[in-house]
């Protein structure tokens, strides 16, 4: 699956809404089980998720952090060590972010 626009979201509530209606539990799963897949298919941060999918953070978080757990389990396991590396590495993101802020200034 492949995301180029910051309205694939409402694409799909759109769809879901012509093919007959889901209940709400059903979008919101499928919602989670959505940003888990582009976060796997991307290696993506949450942040950077939730910009793509014009949503908070933390409803990103939320989905998969803990419906994707009971949705799909296998999704939430690649999920979760795509999430361990980011955690990993933000402090160095961190610190390139800062040095990179400061040699601008100069």
């Amino acid at each position: 699956m492949i995301f180029s626009s910051n309205n694939h979201f409402l694409l799909l509530i759109f769809i879901y809404d012509r093919i007959g209606g889901f209940v709400l539990k059903d979008l919101v799963d499928e919602r989670a089980s959505l940003l888990g897949e582009y976060i796997v298919e991307n290696q993506a941060t949450v942040r950077a998720t939730a910009k793509v999918f014009g949503i908070s953070k933390s409803t990103v978080h939320m989905d998969v952090a803990q419906r994707l757990k009971k949705v799909d389990p296998y999704l939430y396991k690649e999920v979760r060590k795509v999430l361990d590396v980011n955690k990993e590495e933000r402090h160095i993101r961190g610190g390139l972010a800062t040095k990179e802020k400061y040699m601008s200034k100069k």
